[in-house]
Parts: structure tokens; sequence; C-alpha cells
């Protein structure tokens, strides 16, 4: 949920009287002046926000029009594709209220709306994470009315956290009348960013135990089947290595996109070029524009129903198959 903190490291660009501030309003990130009247990295994460925003707009408009689509597994996916459709709108509008409109009510509330989002997208991805080791633990009772219950917990307890956070430097927890207290992603504090910090290196922590236990779940049960047949054939140890490749690229992407940022949240000082805020920031945010091709754009079935909202007509129903939750 540290995913909060790099709200507004584009916060960087809030236009808030500090030292480091341009009278643009963007963040001085070197001595010399900047060539743009625009800050060219807030652009980046403008262009950033347009192309989330689109790709996930798309997910939620086929998962909320297709009826289909309503096992635990979808839900949880809209839920994600809600969050990163926020976030990237936050991201153009902070760009927008940055640029256009210099007031710090509507800046805080940009911020506190971003990092409620991007809380919102990284818890989640813990919740499908959890979903995939409930659903292959627990594959004899997974459709059943106690898995929708821990599906709508979660739910609850993921947007309810997210609000919380989001709500939390609009109603004080800021450094506007502290700016000693500033941390690198202005105006939040230096300990509401170690908080989000610590909450998104304690998610990753989860999101990796389960999906270790869910590869040695997957060789267990090939292993037993390959004993079953007597052999243990080529088959098998094709789709062992492609789910645990998938479970890597999964974590692995997730990682690479905000472990450089949450770090530097914790290390990082608000006296450091704002270059390197940005530079940590916008990897992160590609994260948002990733989820969709590996959650939703991947699954055979919102294939069908993506065919069906373009061309209007589906012809060969028997070249799609259902996938269980752990094949997403």
């Amino acid at each position: 949920m540290d995913g909060a903190g790099m709200v507004n490291s584009s916060s960087a660009a809030v236009p808030w009287p500090a030292e480091s501030l341009e009278p643009n309003g963007s963040l001085q990130y070197s001595s010399a002046p900047l060539l743009f009247p625009v800050n060219p990295w807030d652009i980046m994460l403008c262009m950033s926000g347009t192309v989330i925003a689109c790709e996930n707009a798309i997910v939620v408009a086929i998962i909320f029009y297709t009826p289909t689509l309503r096992t635990p597994m979808f839900v949880l996916i809209g839920s994600l594709a809600t969050a990163d459709l926020l976030a990237g709108v936050g991201l153009i509008l902070n760009f927008v209220f940055q640029y256009v409109v210099s007031s710090e009510t509507i800046s805080l509330i940009t911020v506190g709306f971003l990092v409620a989002s991007f809380t919102a997208s990284i818890s989640s991805l813990l919740a499908i994470t959890v979903d995939r080791y409930l659903s292959i633990y627990n594959a004899l009772t997974y459709f059943s009315d106690r898995t929708l219950r821990y599906v709508h917990s979660m739910l609850l307890f993921t947007w309810g956290a997210s609000l919380v956070l989001g709500l939390m430097p609009v109603l004080g927890w800021n450094c506007l009348g502290a700016p000693d207290a500033c941390s690198i992603v202005r105006p939040l504090t230096r300990a509401n960013l170690t908080l989000l910090a610590a909450s998104f290196f304690l998610i990753f922590t989860l999101m990796l135990s389960l999906y270790v236990r869910i590869c040695k779940i997957v060789c267990r049960h090939v292993q037993q089947i390959a004993l079953q047949q007597h052999f243990f054939s080529a088959t098998h140890y094709v789709a062992t290595k492609k789910g645990v490749s998938t479970l890597a690229i999964i974590l692995g992407t997730f990682g690479a996109s905000w472990l450089p940022f949450a770090t530097y949240c914790l290390v990082g000082q608000r006296a450091y070029p704002a270059v390197y805020t940005y530079a940590t920031l916008l990897p992160a945010t590609y994260n948002s524009m990733i989820n969709p091709i590996i959650y939703a754009y991947r699954n055979q079935e919102i294939q069908r129903a993506l065919y069906l909202l373009l061309c209007g007509c589906f012809r060969d129903h028997a070249a799609y198959r259902s996938r269980s939750p752990s094949d997403v």
C-alpha cells in the first residue's frame, strides 16, 4: 500500500511554496532553468495516467456489462481494474490542477485521491493472490458461499483501508504547516510516507509467501498425478514450468515496478534532487498499466467478452473454455 506513497511525487509538482519549487509549481531537480514551460516528468506521468485509465476502463466495462463474469475471481479483477482506473484519472487530474488551478485544497484532495487509488490497487493484488491460493488449497470448496463471503470481506477491508489512508493527508496529516517534516513526496510527512512504504513491504512479503506456497502445491499435485499414471510426462513438466514461470512474471513485474520507489521512500530525504523521485515514481505507475494485461486480457473469458463487445457477435464458442482462478 506504499503505492499510495507514490502518489504525489508528482507532488513534486504540487503548487505549494517551497524552496525546491519553480514558479510553475514543478519540483526543481537541477539548478538550470527548465527548457519547457511544463516539467517533462509531469508530462510523462500524465501520459502514463491516460494509458492506465483507458486500459482499465475497458476491463471495468467488460466485467460490468457481462453477466457471466460474476465469480469471485472476476469481482477481484474488477476491483483491481477500478483502482487502477481511478489511479490513472488521479494522475491526469494532478497534472491539470498542478498547472491550471493553484489551490492547496484541491491539491490536497488530489493527493489523497491518488494515495487511496494506488493503495487500493496494491491491496487488490494481495486479495487476488489470496484468492488464487484458496482456489488451489481448497479446490473442492472454492465455489461456495463461504468463498464469496471471503471475497466481500477482502474487498471491504481493501477499500476501507485505502479510504482511511487517502483521507489522512486531507484531514491534517500533511506538512503544509511544517516544511521541515516533508518527505520526498510533498505534502506527505516523512512519518506518513514511511507508513505507506512499510505497508507495501508487508504486502509484498505476504504475496511472495503465498506464491511460494502455490508453487509447492502445484508441484506436489503434478507429482501425485505422475505417480498415479506411473510416469512423469513431458506434458506435466511443461505445465509445471509454465505455471511457475507465470507466477514469477507476476511477482517480478510487481516488485520491479514498486520496489525502487518504496525503497527510496524510506531512504530519500527532502533535500534530494526531485529527479530521483520522478525516476522511481514513473516505473511504479507502469504496474497499473501492466495489471490489466496480466490479470484481465490474458483471460479467455474476458477475451470472449471483449470480442462480443467489439464485434457484437461470437460464433465459435467451442474455441474458448472457462478457466479456473489459478489459470489466470
